[in-house]
């Protein structure tokens, strides 16, 4: 005979099956939050936004950090009045009320989003609206407190604060491993004081010369560090959208041009290394110089004959052209090769850029072209670099966006002699004193450089009329090198300051010297005193 359960058994089974149902009702809950719910926000939105350490300069100044903010969820099934709720959420937050109310009449899951990283205003706004059915999500907006200063070079991340570009996308995998860590910072290579100076020098050039874009660049000769890069027309990287006129493009390291005369620096090392030319040696010039059916001019009226050292200083293309011939075609494809300007350049920033060149025909022509740069397109920031390795001593030099250990030489290989290095920089300084490159002096810094005026090609083939690129290369000090700055124009247009002239020696050159006399300061390069001269004007 079965025996009747006793009070006590049945308080012990009412109790079991309250704790059942209770466990039930926690793990469809759990389901709901990680799989139903979280697939809802999921849904076209992405995921939980990933840590990344602040982006700093060598001095320790922001240049990127997250900032804590809200995306913002609804139930649209709690709703008593979608129609009603995606006007009033439209208000609160600036989302578009056509598509909330798409999304809250055809949601396919729990969750719809309204709005992604608001501001706490707007999270105010919402939370008076009282409605139902509401969840705010923890989740990071990056913050670049330079904006347009830095917009090119620092870049940008999406809403789910995952690098697009610049060094945001490049030092991706530094700053993720750095936030795991609990470290604060990476540490880029830029020096914000001169980033503005660079920024600002160039955007009041722009401005005078009415030029269509313009860049600059300053790099450290012996580690590779990128000191400060800019281009412009540049961006508001605080904002999502992109104002017409605005651009997210770094010319300076992602564009390819025929840089003109700043690339006879070139020819001009192959030469004095090969000792194919005597810097004292007599060049004819004329009027014109013809290969085969080809003929070659000039910029600017020329005597009918200069010094090779002339040839450089007042850039003459006959006489460059003459100089390049000597080392012939296969011998100055292999130098440039070994410079590393034929191929792309390799650093942390991701933009970088194929350069073009004669990849099946290096005749004469292609020779004396590429020697007084036409016929080949590199990039400012390839450009840059390849300078370096002339005046460093001559060793192979790479770009880097990474600040470096105190006292870092990062310089590589020897790919000139360093006497051929030394007499580099002092025909670059000789451009300076005694060439086109006289208005890129800063008096005390002993500057040496070279100027380029190129014509831009069109998109058509040939070349655009009356339409220049001009550009500046500078070394300070000459004598002993540690930076490079590097100026560029687009179509630049003359004024009455510069007497209607739009070339480089008028455009790019001037903004260089002010450029190096305000930085020089804070790079610590001392100040030379300027020359004793005696009363006919020699210096002693």
């Amino acid at each position: 005979m079965q025996e009747t359960p006793t009070v006590f058994q049945r308080r012990i089974v009412i109790g079991a099956g309250v704790c059942v149902a209770a466990f039930l009702l926690v793990g469809l809950r759990l389901v709901d939050v990680t799989l139903l719910s979280g697939g809802g926000k999921a849904g076209g939105a992405g995921s939980a936004a990933v840590a990344r350490a602040d982006l700093t300069d060598r001095n320790g100044e922001l240049l990127a950090r997250d900032l804590p903010v809200k995306d913002l969820y609804a139930r649209p099934k709690e709703f008593w009045d979608k129609a009603e709720a995606a006007r009033l959420l439209a208000e609160a937050t600036g989302a578009g009320e056509a598509r909330l109310l798409r999304g809250f009449n055809t949601a396919k899951t729990p969750y719809v989003l309204v709005a992604r990283q608001i501001t706490p205003d707007a999270e105010a706004r919402v939370m008076k609206l009282g409605l139902p059915g509401l969840e705010f999500e923890n989740t990071a907006k990056r913050y670049y407190p330079g904006g347009r200063m830095t917009a090119q070079l620092v870049g940008t991340t999406d809403p789910d604060n995952n690098g697009l570009s610049g060094l945001e996308l490049g030092l991706q995998p530094q700053l993720h491993r750095a936030a795991a860590r609990g470290e604060t910072a990476v540490a880029a290579s830029i020096d914000a004081r001169v980033q503005f100076i660079l920024a600002h020098e160039v955007a009041e050039s722009r401005k005078t010369f009415s030029a269509r874009a313009a860049g600059g660049i300053v790099m450290d000769v012996k580690t590779g560090e990128i000191i400060a890069m800019t281009s412009q027309p540049d961006f508001d990287p605080n904002q999502r959208g992109l104002p017409e006129g605005d651009s997210r493009r770094n010319m300076m390291a992602q564009d390819v041009y025929e840089l003109g005369s700043i690339f006879k620096i070139f020819a001009f090392t192959l030469a004095i290394e090969d000792h194919t030319v005597r810097l004292d040696e007599m060049l004819p010039i004329g009027r014109s110089f013809k290969i085969g059916k080809h003929s070659i001019g000039e910029s600017h009226h020329m005597p009918a004959a200069m010094a090779a050292r002339d040839v450089l200083a007042e850039s003459s293309n006959i006489g460059t052209a003459q100089i390049a011939l000597r080392s012939g075609g296969v011998r100055q494809r292999e130098f440039l090769t070994r410079l590393g300007l034929l191929s792309p350049v390799k650093s942390e920033l991701p933009e970088t850029a194929r350069p073009l060149y004669p990849r099946t025909q290096w005749g004469a022509i292609e020779t004396a072209t590429v020697g007084f740069g036409h016929g080949v397109g590199v990039s400012p920031l390839s450009f840059v670099t390849s300078m370096a390795t002339v005046v460093n001593g001559g060793r192979r030099i790479a770009p880097t966006f990474v600040k470096q250990e105190q006292g870092a030489d990062n310089r590589g290989a020897q790919v000139i002699k360093p006497e051929t290095s030394a007499t580099m920089r002092d025909l670059l300084r000789y451009v300076v004193t005694n060439g086109t490159g006289r208005n890129g002096d800063a008096i005390g810094y002993d500057v040496g450089g070279k100027t380029g005026s190129a014509e831009m090609p069109g998109s058509r083939g040939g070349y655009i009329k009356n339409a220049l690129m001009t550009s500046f290369a500078a070394v300070f000090p000459a004598h002993d090198p540690r930076y490079i700055v590097m100026v560029l124009m687009a179509q630049p247009r003359g004024t009455k300051e510069s007497f209607g002239f739009r070339t480089a020696g008028y455009t790019a050159a001037p903004q260089t010297g002010r450029v190096i006399a305000r930085i020089a300061p804070l790079l610590g390069v001392p100040h030379l005193p300027p020359p004793a001269r005696v009363a006919d004007g020699r210096a002693l």
